[in-house]
């Protein structure tokens, strides 16, 4: 079965070593070191009308934009593509505040959380 998807460069994002080093263990970890990617998505919730939606998938789906950055593999839909377009992803290990993040220049209100966001 052929997968219809376009391919992106970090203009639309970029992952940062944190964040590369974090999702390469966690691919291996589940055997899809080859194949595998994460799937952002932008969804609607979150304080702010906005929130991102991370999973590890198999590839790309339909319509797809994949995008390699830093040895890593990130499929994002076209809708959510419109909100994410220069944005960053990094890892951070901090208790309080750990976990991925995305730095992202589009959103014009942001929550404590980090979470949420709006554009």
């Amino acid at each position: 079965m052929s997968v219809n998807y376009k391919t992106g460069n970090e203009s639309l994002i970029k992952v940062l070593d944190g964040a590369s080093e974090r999702l390469c263990s966690l691919l291996t970890k589940q055997g899809r070191a080859e194949h595998g990617a994460l799937r952002i998505a932008v969804i609607g919730g979150g304080c702010s009308g906005l929130q991102y939606k991370m999973d590890l998938v198999d590839g790309p789906a339909d319509r797809d934009i994949m995008v390699e950055s830093n040895a890593v593999r990130v499929v994002i839909d076209p809708k959510s593509a419109l909100f994410v377009t220069g944005s960053e992803l990094d890892f951070s290990d901090d208790l309080q505040q750990g976990g991925f993040k995305v730095t992202n220049p589009n959103a014009v209100v942001t929550c404590s959380c980090g979470e949420s966001f709006a554009a």
